[in-house]
């Protein structure tokens, strides 16, 4: 699981080769989710602050998360992207 980004404990990855549709994980504590770029559709369960953050990073960062999903479909290493601010 290469990660992207970390921020406020939140851990940002993709995988390599990973199903359709661009998306990326994150991870906070024993929570996951799975985020499509494009969207911004959420798959699972996350507290409401850091969906918020995770989100607002979501639109601060859609190049490079595309970007990066290109590079790991071609099982490249990925661009580390910078954290919330």
């Amino acid at each position: 699981m290469p990660e992207i980004s970390r921020f406020l404990g939140i851990i940002i990855y993709m995988n390599w080769a990973d199903h359709p549709l661009p998306h990326f994980h994150a991870k906070y504590g024993n929570y996951e989710i799975t985020v499509e770029i494009a969207s911004g559709v959420v798959r699972g369960e996350f507290p409401k602050r850091a969906l918020r953050a995770v989100l607002e990073w979501l639109d601060e960062h859609k190049t490079e998360l595309l970007e990066d999903w290109l590079l790991a479909q071609q099982r490249k290493p990925l661009n580390p992207i910078p954290p919330l601010e």
